[in-house]
């Protein structure tokens, strides 16, 4: 199985492109957040997801814990995708879906530890992805993703086999552990942010050595 590659914190329509370029099947679009890098205006957002082909996934991180608020949210920005970052606090996963046909919702596990097992299971029934990241919800401040830490890869791999749902793992990868996150988890897809950016910016050095050795581990 190929792996997919996800390049999160896009910041303009010529980052998205390169990305493309490299070999990006999916490109992460952060909304505002309480903390991580890469926030970019809703306009932004629109703009990228209407320039893009479609055969790209266009994932809008989106904060938002309502359902009625993460709809209102894509009908906005027009994405294809929306990845929840937080717990859906109100509302249901069925109601977004018969909201917006089409559009594919998934949902992130931040692995704290192996309650996370459990929480990903009964989330899996209702999404149509999981992305496994390294934030930490619970802080009073929340991290809810670009943290650039590696979490604990064993509960990742309980995780990938114990749902039937695609699993994209994110969390602190970079050109010198991708290859060993993905024989450790044997993920649908990477999500990689910091791992491919200098002082912020998408480094086509990294880019490319990155997309190589998530290729060479197929």
């Amino acid at each position: 199985m190929n792996v997919k590659i996800k390049i999160c914190c896009i910041s303009s329509i010529e980052e998205a492109f390169t990305a493309i370029e490299y070999g990006a099947s999916a490109l992460g679009l952060v909304s505002k957040m309480p903390s991580g890098p890469g926030v970019i205006s809703d306009e932004t957002i629109r703009k990228i997801a209407d320039t893009i082909p479609p055969s790209i996934a266009s994932f809008l991180l989106t904060s938002e814990t309502d359902s009625k608020s993460i709809i209102q949210h894509q009908k906005i920005v027009a994405t294809n995708t929306i990845q929840i970052v937080d717990e859906l606090k109100s509302g249901e996963y069925e109601e977004m879906k018969l909201a917006l046909p089409g559009i594919k919702i998934v949902q992130v596990i931040h692995v704290i530890g192996n309650e996370s097992i459990a929480r990903a299971i009964s989330i899996s029934k209702h999404v149509d992805g999981i992305l496994l990241d390294s934030g930490n919800p619970n802080l009073k401040i929340k991290e809810l993703g670009g943290t650039g830490r590696q979490h604990d890869w064993e509960i990742s791999r309980k995780i990938r086999n114990s749902v039937e749902v695609p699993i994209f793992l994110a969390g602190g990868l970079n050109v010198d552990n991708v290859a060993q996150a993905i024989k450790t988890v044997r993920p649908f897809g990477v999500d990689v942010c910091s791992g491919v950016r200098t002082n912020g910016k998408l480094d086509t050095v990294k880019l490319e050595t990155f997309i190589l050795a998530v290729q060479n581990s197929n």
